[in-house]
């Protein structure tokens, strides 16, 4: 019960509120019987774990069946950057990919269409990935980077804009939030003044959304639930406190800011509010708009395609619905905690990716050389 009114109230996962309930009891308990409880919170864990990965299984150790469903379809692949083929940093500016995962993507972009589809703006991401072979779209698929052979009927020609790389390449961006531009600026020079007196925090300017990461503000431990506590159990009449990041003050006052734009809204990610155009588009959108431009039609009677995305981000969520609602594809997270989700299956981390981008290239050439 404890455990549950913390998830809920400081937006704690309940894989995470064990952790925190662990630190908790061993200052309040005996040196004696903290190794009992450390076992004890460990076995917990794994076992909550287990019992997730029963239901959204190992895209690694589920790599055959994977394939197997995907023989002679046409295999699209979608992924995000961050916590996805780059490990989560504090420092934003330095989430660099590494050179044998930029090798991984290659070679899969090399035998399926790719596409990675990001928070960050478009440019930023491609300045991280420096892959040419690939498709990017930055801003939530706000700002997308499509191929010029196919046209896009759905939107008429509406957002799009054709023009040259630095190669003269011709290339058609997508961007359904133009209009917002200049409200952007405007708030991105509000809240970097703002937040400015708040230590740690640092803005990011994504082009159609901002990022408020508050990885570096300082923590606070508060005496939060110990009325609750002592209700519950008279084993736990001690001081409960609960270490959440000290971002109220910040978050109030990015809210205070949102009320001056009504056309945007709010959103939480790991260390981020991030502040959105409110536009019906998102990355499940993107998804489905990269597929038509590359030719995939979203009607059962002519698309061959299958879809594969990997991402770790709330987000991403959004895609893994529309793969849900087209019947066909593999929503495949990232997370080494249990958590709740529309995918499939699952990889544990960025490392797991790397694994299954090779054996996804591998499996290409061994079976279509």
């Amino acid at each position: 019960m404890i455990l549950l009114i913390i998830s809920i109230n400081r937006r704690f996962s309940l894989f995470t509120t064990l952790n925190i309930y662990l630190f908790v009891y061993l200052l309040n308990h005996n040196y004696r019987y903290n190794i009992h409880i450390c076992i004890g919170v460990l076995i917990i864990n794994l076992l909550m774990y287990s019992s997730w990965c029963r239901e959204h299984p190992s895209a690694l150790s589920s790599f055959r069946e994977i394939m197997n469903a995907a023989r002679g379809k046409s295999i699209v692949v979608f992924l995000d950057y961050d916590g996805t083929l780059s490990p989560i940093v504090s420092d934003p500016d330095r989430a660099f990919m590494s050179n044998p995962m930029r090798s991984a993507v290659q070679e899969v972009s090399r035998h399926f269409p790719t596409a990675i589809i990001s928070g960050r703006s478009r440019n930023k991401v491609y300045e991280f990935v420096k892959l040419k072979e690939v498709l990017y779209a930055g801003s939530h698929g706000m700002d997308i980077m499509g191929p010029p052979q196919q046209a896009n009927t759905s939107y008429g020609g509406k957002y799009e804009t054709r023009t040259l790389d630095e190669n003269d390449q011709e290339f058609v961006t997508f961007q359904p939030a133009q209009e917002f531009l200049p409200q952007i600026e405007k708030m991105l020079k509000k809240l970097e003044k703002k937040t400015g007196e708040i230590d740690g925090v640092m803005i990011e300017d994504n082009r159609f959304c901002i990022s408020v990461h508050y990885r570096h503000v300082k923590e606070q431990v508060y005496d939060a639930i110990s009325p609750i506590c002592r209700q519950i159990s008279t084993q736990l009449t001690l001081n409960v406190c609960v270490f959440v990041q000290d971002y109220q003050k910040l978050e109030k006052l990015v809210e205070r800011i949102l009320k001056e734009y009504p056309k945007f809204h709010m959103t939480r990610g790991k260390k981020v509010l991030e502040i959105r155009p409110s536009i019906k588009w998102n990355k499940g959108h993107a998804l489905e708009y990269l597929l038509e431009t590359l030719g995939f039609t979203s009607s059962s009677d002519n698309d061959d395609a299958v879809p594969l995305y990997i991402g770790d981000d709330k987000t991403d969520e959004d895609a893994f619905n529309v793969l849900k609602s087209r019947g066909a594809g593999f929503p495949i997270i990232v997370t080494s905690k249990p958590r709740q989700t529309a995918a499939s299956y699952s990889l544990r981390d960025p490392s797991e990716v790397l694994s299954f981008l090779i054996r996804m290239a591998r499996w290409k050439s061994a079976h279509y050389c």
